[in-house]
């Protein structure tokens, strides 16, 4: 259900995650709509930065000398088929780049926060609230959400600042969590733009348990009523 919601002056951060020039330059890791996310993600960094709001960026990085990953997909010449750390498409996309004195964090798994100090560190400075973008939906964007919640953080998902490969992928993927986000609320870059202004915006809030059944047929509809 739709209710009003607003978020607390100095107990909010901004996550960016994985906004990576592979996806947008290697065929095989393209991100649909990825322009129009990245136009999303600038206003969010924007009204952010404007509102004295942190930002952390993310990046995916494999370094399969570190990391022990038996199944992991490998190109022939044995690196990861995927944002391996030689790989220069693995840096952050120009336009959405930390500005100076922003947190670029390096993660080696999906989730920002399974492992390592980011989750205490944004605890440590009262930090109650994460409004979160970025890709894949239904991967790294899932991950980094579900955990965020286990440890504590209401999130508030940015749908059409995020994004997959394809728009199905990422509409399932937003209504997956959008059952499961408790604590949290999910809305569009108009609306995350408003509350990180301090002003109140009505946002989708999960109540009870999975009440969006979707179909193959209703998904884009459920989508686009969130």
């Amino acid at each position: 259900m739709k209710t009003p919601i607003a978020l607390k002056r100095g107990t909010v951060a901004a996550v960016f995650i994985d906004l990576q020039e592979e996806h947008r330059q290697d065929p095989r890791y393209l991100v649909e709509g990825f322009a129009g996310i990245l136009a999303n993600v600038q206003r969010l960094q924007a009204a952010a930065r404007q509102n004295h709001v942190p930002l952390y960026h993310w990046a995916y990085i494999v370094d399969l000398d570190k990391q022990d990953r038996p199944f992991h997909p490998l190109d022939a010449d044995g690196k990861s088929a995927f944002s391996d750390k030689s790989d220069p498409l693995t840096e952050i996309c120009r336009e959405v780049a930390p500005a100076k004195g922003e947190a670029l964090l390096v993660k080696a798994e999906a989730s920002a926060f399974r492992t390592g100090p980011a989750a205490r560190d944004l605890k440590s400075v009262g930090i109650e609230w994460l409004v979160v973008a970025g890709v894949w939906t239904e991967a790294c964007i899932d991950a980094t959400v579900k955990d965020a919640v286990v440890k504590g953080f209401r999130v508030l998902l940015v749908k059409d600042a995020c994004g997959s490969g394809s728009a199905a992928i990422h509409q399932t993927g937003i209504l997956n969590l959008a059952n499961r986000l408790y604590g949290g609320a999910v809305t569009d870059t108009e609306g995350a733009c408003r509350l990180l202004a301090g002003e109140s915006v009505t946002a989708w809030q999960v109540e009870g348990s999975v009440p969006l059944r979707f179909t193959f047929e209703n998904a884009a509809e459920l989508y686009a009523e969130l």
